[in-house]
């Protein structure tokens, strides 16, 4: 049918009528968008930022508190001509930030509307309290409190971690959080963000047709305060910890104490380290970026992140797994001719008497002893061949803790490295016996461990046999208790009663005048075991770690202590280790002597410091 004129023009007005509702109801009922911009001219959000939960010592001293500071926000919409002058005057800042701010404001002017966006962060209280006396002679803009940590001990930067403003990337990852919010980025503030953060709340205004603040939307009804973060009780011991960071001071290295009854860390202290109020206020950024530029790496937690040959401390493992595996006994003597020789193969050791039985190769560190007894242990003929024998040992030190992540609570664990032979089959191609891997023995070769993996070793000594997780948090606030795998016992595959006999060696070493490498370390009345070891490093002097723990039969602490091109164990690792035992085992210091000695040793660090 042909369609007249008149006919054409009713369709067509009413195809445009059906066009312009559909498009009227998806703006007022399907799409939001609108909605959204109404809401953001009608309506002001302010955010109410809460406290982030504070963190407590073992004693309830505040390692971490917070203090206020204060956003200035502005709402391009309500800015009236100012006097920039007297703005950066009282704010100070330079006039081109403010204009290049204000550009920035206005370009994106349709998408900000009547919101407030953040210009300056962090300001100091009394650098705010200057603007507000003046806030009326710049209208549009407005401050913000929030709380920004602070930091009573001036320690553990590395362990406490820092907080920072969320990016794109963690709003990706972590909807829950939006611009301006902040997150923790590393340490206990990163492990334990969930329950420091809080909960923001918001206070809600309305505006009039003019843009004018009415008041309160709705009175108030969808309000809400903030819900501060929770309290948690470290571990710590700042006083300690404060001690050892000190005692660290210009060294390269870490230390690490566990009270073994519990598994608690007492001290983790990885050198260098940053001043925690440098992660704090406006200078941060800037902090962070000398800080990025170090070639020690302040930012990098040795503590439980290096990968270090454990050195001679490792030969406690040795002589356990050699007492399992029943190819040794405590009354079991090798002989030392100034280390272990056979044909061009050798391992150099300092001058002793020969021969000695267990106990008195772990006091004075035997290089030979650990080579008999490494390679009794892989070249057993019960194994059908060194592949195997290689592989049950690497089993045994894993069951240790080494060459993986303890599942401690603190972020950013490393597993170090425990070779297999499936290492050495794609190396050698299959050709190499235990002459070939025999640097093991001695805690050397491809062996790496975390400092936190060698205090650990102290504390399973210290206990006869088993570990609980080293853990960095005793308490949260609201909780009957911690996560509950803290609690368990971790047993090695050693039998418990072949631990004495080591035990006894480290007491000896310490204890006894001429009895081994650990004599500095005796405090009178405190039945101090200690274990010295010297690291080979490829980049200079060797490396200086000594492990220890005390008293020996009710053990309090057990600590690592590693001091990277230090040289011998004995010369600054353990008088580190001594040190901090005196002072937490008595709470004072008998000897200022060694302390000064400590402080004043200089080391040189070609790996780091040359230009």
């Amino acid at each position: 049918m042909k369609l007249n004129r008149e006919n054409r023009l009713i369709i067509g007005l009413c195809t445009t009528a059906a066009i312009l509702i559909a498009k009227l109801f998806s703006i007022q009922i399907i799409d939001d968008k609108y909605k959204t911009d109404a809401a953001n001219n009608s309506m002001v959000y302010s955010t109410i930022y809460p406290t982030r939960g504070i963190i407590h010592d073992r004693d309830g001293n505040i390692l971490v508190g917070n203090k206020v500071a204060y956003d200035l926000l502005v709402t391009p919409k309500e800015v009236a001509e100012f006097d920039t002058l007297a703005f950066c005057e009282v704010l100070g800042v330079e006039p081109e930030f403010v204009r290049e701010k204000m550009q920035e404001f206005y370009n994106n002017r349709r998408r900000i509307g009547y919101q407030s966006v953040v210009m300056l962060k962090q300001l100091p209280p009394e650098t705010y309290m200057k603007f507000a006396e003046v806030a009326y002679k710049f209208p549009g803009f407005r401050g913000q409190a929030r709380s920004i940590r602070e930091y009573p001990f001036n320690a553990g930067g590395n362990l406490l971690g820092y907080v920072g403003e969320v990016n794109a990337d963690i709003i990706k990852r972590n909807p829950e959080y939006k611009s301006g919010d902040y997150i923790g980025m590393s340490g206990v503030e990163a492990a334990y963000e969930k329950e420091l953060r809080g909960k923001d709340g918001v206070k809600i205004l309305e505006r009039d047709t003019h843009g004018a603040i009415k008041g309160s939307y709705m009175d108030g009804a969808f309000d809400s305060l903030p819900v501060p973060g929770k309290r948690l009780m470290c571990t710590i011991d700042a006083k300690l910890q404060a001690f050892a960071e000190e005692l660290m001071k210009d060294k390269v290295g870490a230390v690490v104490a566990i009270e073994p009854k519990t598994g608690e860390i007492l001290v983790m202290a990885s050198s260098p380290t940053y001043d925690p109020d440098e992660m704090v206020g406006r200078e941060r950024g800037n902090n962070y970026m000398k800080m990025l530029g170090n070639k020690r790496q302040p930012l990098f937690n040795r503590a439980v992140k290096s990968k270090y040959p454990p050195g001679s401390t490792f030969k406690l493992v040795q002589g356990l797994i050699g007492l399992q595996e029943g190819v040794l006994t405590p009354d079991k003597a090798y002989p030392c001719h100034g280390g272990y020789h056979v044909g061009r193969i050798s391992q150099k050791c300092h001058a002793h008497y020969s021969p000695l039985d267990l106990r008195n190769a772990v006091g004075h560190s035997c290089n030979a002893y650990f080579c008999y007894v490494f390679r009794d242990i892989i070249d057993n003929r019960k194994y059908k061949n060194v592949k195997e024998g290689l592989d049950v040992w690497s089993d045994y030190v894993r069951s240790f803790g080494y060459g993986r992540k303890l599942d401690s609570d603190f972020l950013g664990e490393g597993p170090g490295t425990v070779p297999t032979s499936e290492l050495y089959n794609k190396r050698y191609r299959g050709s190499w016996n235990s002459l070939t891997v025999l640097s093991l023995s001695i805690g050397q070769g491809e062996l790496g461990c975390t400092p936190m993996q060698m205090a650990n070793l102290a504390c399973i000594v210290a206990n006869r046999g088993y570990y609980y997780i080293p853990h960095i948090v005793k308490a949260i606030e609201g909780r009957d208790s911690i996560d509950q795998k803290f609690y368990e016992k971790h047993y090695t595959k050693v039998d418990p009663k072949h631990f004495e006999p080591i035990a006894e060696g480290m007491w000896r070493g310490v204890n006894i005048p001429g009895g081994g490498t650990s004599n500095r370390a005796f405090l009178a009345g405190y039945d101090v075991c200690g274990k010295t070891g010297t690291a080979q490093n490829p980049h200079g002097r060797d490396h200086s770690t000594f492990l220890s723990f005390a008293p020996k039969d009710d053990p309090k602490i057990a600590i690592s202590v590693y001091v990277e091109n230090g040289g011998f164990g004995a010369t600054i690792a353990l008088p580190i280790a001594s040190l901090i035992e005196e002072m937490y085992l008595t709470d004072t210091i008998t000897r200022p002597q060694l302390v000064d000695q400590v402080k004043n040793m200089k080391i040189y660090y070609p790996h780091y410091d040359r230009k």
